[in-house]
């Protein structure tokens, strides 16, 4: 079946009757655009770049998910398909995003990671191949239409309540700090010399103020601090990569895949940390079975407290973000990432020397590296793990993740994450108002019959090595198993 349809403007779909995904509507009917500017709202209106008549096939769910594969990739995002393939490898998230949901309904996501969706359509209009038949559902039969669509009005629902909008002072306030510390560091250096005390005291500075970097960046790699994505950008190098020498790319491309498809093996980066560390109820056993013993697995629980919680952000980060930007030739992020180690030999080399200053550098990771272990994985290693099930977002989100109690000092040393749940639900949400929202997360929670967990934060540290106990006990089984 084909249906034919009029284009407007640069081809954007302009069939009546249709609503964009995330478009609200005022009472009279009326779409209001999500910061649509009113110039380029009048030029589709005038229908200033003709574009010929397209015909769009019709489809069915069946036909849609046989193109899940990396060379022929579909999508659907609010009924609509979309062929993805020859864009993949161009879209600023990575093209692996993209592959993961390759096949399936990706409204949710589409609308959960994206800031300015007027923007992305004009990406998706070239794309478009047509539309689900009428008679098909809107998401995959297997997903519970009626989680979805709760799920969608709750959204509605924030946006209308301005969840999404940043705090200005909020966010001020926490790079302010950053700057404070990085400033009275280099001070208490210039002031009182480079002896063993002051040293000892300006790298506690400098690892308070790397670890509050790091949930910024997140923010801003987010877009949840600026309006305009541009800014979010700029902001994440600014803090990423000239304040703790990280690739941004490098970054971007391993947060978001994990954010799609949080505990899927292998989609999920965070949780392929095999061979050193075998983790969930899958990689323990499919290790056992094959005879795999690169390291004793068994005591796996033991050296992550020697190898996995010291070596995290001085080793593992530094190497697979050179290793990306180097090989993929990034010279935009090699220039911000150079500019970190020229900074610190500008304003510590003329007291450190070059091998002093490198060695303070690596030794604020090394401290700094314990603090971001247990706040990442507190809320993941401990939850399910599975492969592929093409869950609907809400229940993916909910499943492979926990919250930790809220207090003042809770949020600020996570950084909020200790609203893990609210931040995989809603990505560019401003974390502070993620506080806000949980009691109608957990209630929607509570109507499907869906894990709401959240614990003391001491208990989530130590749910990361029981976690990690249990799965080499399936390895242990898997493995001696005659």
């Amino acid at each position: 079946m084909k249906l034919e349809v009029k284009h407007a403007g640069n081809g954007c779909l302009a069939g009546k009757g249709q609503q964009y995904l995330g478009e609200k509507r005022q009472a009279n009917g009326k779409p209001v655009t999500n910061g649509r500017s009113e110039d380029s709202v009048e030029q589709e209106a005038n229908g200033k770049c003709n574009m010929p008549r397209k015909i769009l096939n019709m489809y069915s769910w069946q036909e849609i998910q046989r193109h899940n594969r990396e060379a022929d990739q579909w999508l659907v995002i609010n009924r609509k398909v979309y062929d993805v393939t020859g864009w993949a490898k161009r879209h600023p998230g990575g093209h692996q995003v993209l592959n993961h949901y390759a096949g399936e309904d990706a409204t949710d996501v589409f609308r959960a990671m994206h800031l300015n969706l007027d923007i992305v359509r004009l990406y998706l209009k070239p794309l478009l191949i047509g539309e689900l038949a009428p008679e098909e559902p809107s998401q995959e039969r297997n997903k519970n239409s009626q989680l979805v669509e709760d799920f969608q009005e709750l959204r509605r629902t924030l946006e209308a309540m301005n969840m999404f909008k940043a705090n200005r002072v909020f966010f001020f306030l926490h790079l302010a700090q950053i700057l404070i510390l990085e400033t009275l560091a280099w001070l208490m250096v210039w002031h009182f010399g480079n002896g063993w005390l002051v040293t000892i005291f300006i790298s506690f500075l400098l690892v308070i103020s790397q670890g509050q970097s790091s949930f910024l960046q997140h923010d801003t790699g987010h877009l949840s601090m600026f309006m305009k994505s541009k800014w979010n950008h700029l902001m994440q190098k600014f803090l990423l990569s000239h304040l703790k020498g990280l690739s941004t790319k490098w970054w971007n491309y391993q947060h978001f895949q994990h954010h799609v498809k949080p505990n899927i093996y292998p989609k999920d980066p965070d949780i392929n940390v095999g061979p050193l560390f075998l983790v969930g109820d899958l990689q323990p056993v499919k290790y056992g079975k094959k005879k795999i013993k690169y390291i004793d697995y068994e005591k796996q629980h033991l050296y992550f407290y020697m190898v996995g919680i010291p070596l995290l952000m001085p080793v593992y980060f530094n190497v697979k973000s050179m290793q990306l930007m180097y090989c993929q030739r990034y010279w935009d992020d090699i220039a911000w990432v150079s500019s970190f180690y020229i900074r610190y030999f500008i304003t510590l080399g003329p007291f450190y020397g070059i091998f002093g200053t490198i060695l303070l550098i690596y030794v604020v990771k090394f401290l700094e590296s314990p603090w971001m272990t247990y706040v990442t994985q507190m809320s993941h290693i401990p939850m399910k793990m599975s492969r592929e099930e093409h869950r609907d977002w809400f229940s993916t989100q909910v499943l492979a993740t926990c919250n930790v109690e809220q207090s003042f000092f809770n949020d600020w040393f996570t950084g909020h994450l200790n609203f893990q749940i609210e931040h995989h639900l809603f990505p560019t949400m401003p974390r502070h108002n993620y506080h806000k929202v949980a009691p109608l997360v957990r209630s929607l929670c509570a109507k499907h019959g869906l894990p709401y967990v959240s614990k003391p934060m001491l208990e989530a540290f130590g749910d990361i090595v029981r976690a990690l106990k249990k799965s080499a006990a399936l390895w242990r089984d898997a493995y001696y198993k005659t």
